[in-house]
């Protein structure tokens, strides 16, 4: 009788404590990254354009990449969510912040159709802020294109990231 209620019991064991399906949930403990890539200059020798290695190697991450644009009055940086265009006075197109990734680099550039001509202001000691965040986190590939990443501080919140200490690439 011994041997039956023990079996029994490890029978139970392994029925009650069976395979869970958690794909359907989201996965907050997924690492995410932040880094600053400090001081770009964007010129003609690099043919305006700042490539960086990815230090992801998930083919769902999402790479998003930000420009500070000032500083707010209590010191925090602005940060904008690329890719971000400015118009000259004439509202012609001036140029564009933007960026393109792979599973290797991260490829920040500028565009646009004369670049030189760009106030030193815009092209020279600039400084963008990468946050990679988990694409599983977000759903299938489709609902990826429906977050709004815009808000920095709001991605930050949402996937728990302590920007306190971000690293700064050289």
């Amino acid at each position: 009788m011994k041997k039956i209620l023990t079996l029994f019991a490890v029978v139970g064991l392994f029925a009650f404590s069976g395979c869970s399906n958690d794909d359907d949930h989201v996965d907050y403990d997924t690492i995410s990254y932040v880094f600053d890539v400090p001081n770009v200059s964007f010129t003609p020798q690099n043919e305006y354009s700042k490539s960086i290695d990815n230090p992801s190697k998930f083919a769902t991450d999402v790479v998003l990449v930000y420009r500070s644009s000032g500083s707010e009055s209590n010191g925090n940086r602005i940060w904008k969510l690329l890719p971000e265009t400015y118009f000259a006075d004439d509202r012609g197109l001036d140029f564009t912040y933007t960026f393109q990734f792979s599973r290797d680099f991260i490829d920040i550039f500028m565009d646009g159709p004369d670049l030189e001509s760009v106030n030193a202001s815009y092209r020279l000691s600039q400084v963008f802020r990468v946050v990679i965040v988990p694409g599983s986190s977000t759903g299938t590939a489709k609902s990826i294109n429906k977050e709004d990443y815009s808000d920095y501080n709001a991605v930050i919140k949402k996937f728990n990231i302590d920007d306190s200490n971000v690293k700064q690439l050289k």
